[in-house]
C-alpha cells in the first residue's frame, strides 16, 4: 500500500512540474533588463513618461536601492534595478560607461503624442517624429538615466523589397546632404 501511495505522489509532482510554463504568463521570449543609478526615480519617470505600470519592486542589500523591479510597458515587461558596482562584475548605469549600449524600441498607437509625454516628462528629444522608409512613424529620445528609446507607430507593411529600395533612396538623400 504504501509503495502505491509513493508512486502516486511521484506521478503527481511529475504532472506539476510539466504545467509549469516555460515562459512565465505575461512575459514574452525576451526581457529587456536596464541597469540605472537611482531605480526608485526611473519606476516613477517611466510611469510618467511611457505610461509604465509599476507590478512589483524588491530593495536591494540593506534596504539601499531597487535589486530587481518589474514594469509594464504596453505588452512587454521590463525589469529595471539599481548598479551594484560594490557586489563585483555585473551591468552597469549608461552614466558609467559613458553612454548606452543599446536602445528599446516601442511601437505604440500615437508617436506624436508619446514622444510629446516622454519630453514633458524629462527625456532628451533625440529626433521628432518623422515618416521612416520601413513603414513606421518613428522619433527617439534619452532617458534622464542615459537609456534611448525609439517610439514608432506602423504606418504601412513594405515587403523587403519595398524596404530595400526605400532604404537606398534613403542612403543616397543622406550622402547628398552629407
Amino acid at each position: 500500500m504504501k509503495r502505491a501511495t509513493k508512486a502516486k505522489r511521484t506521478k503527481a509532482r511529475a504532472k506539476a512540474k510539466k504545467a509549469v510554463p516555460p515562459i512565465p504568463a505575461g512575459f514574452h521570449s525576451v526581457t529587456a533588463q536596464l541597469t540605472v543609478r537611482g531605480a526608485a526615480q526611473a519606476l516613477e519617470f517611466y510611469k510618467r513618461a511611457l505610461g509604465a505600470r509599476e507590478l512589483m519592486r524588491m530593495p536591494g542589500p540593506g534596504g539601499q536601492g531597487i535589486m530587481h523591479a518589474e514594469l509594464r510597458i504596453g505588452d512587454s515587461i521590463v525589469f529595471v534595478a539599481d548598479e551594484f558596482p560594490e557586489m563585483g562584475p555585473g551591468p552597469r548605469a549608461p552614466q558609467t560607461l559613458g553612454g548606452a549600449t543599446g536602445s528599446l524600441h516601442i511601437y505604440v498607437r500615437d508617436v506624436d503624442a508619446a514622444f510629446r509625454r516622454a519630453v514633458e516628462a524629462g527625456a532628451q528629444a533625440k529626433m521628432p517624429p518623422a515618416d521612416m522608409f520601413w513603414g513606421d512613424r518613428y522619433s527617439k529620445v534619452t532617458d534622464p538615466f542615459g537609456h534611448e528609446w525609439g517610439l514608432a507607430t506602423h504606418k504601412e507593411t513594405l515587403t523587403t523589397a519595398q524596404q530595400r529600395k526605400r532604404a537606398e533612396e534613403f542612403v543616397r538623400q543622406m550622402g547628398q546632404h552629407g
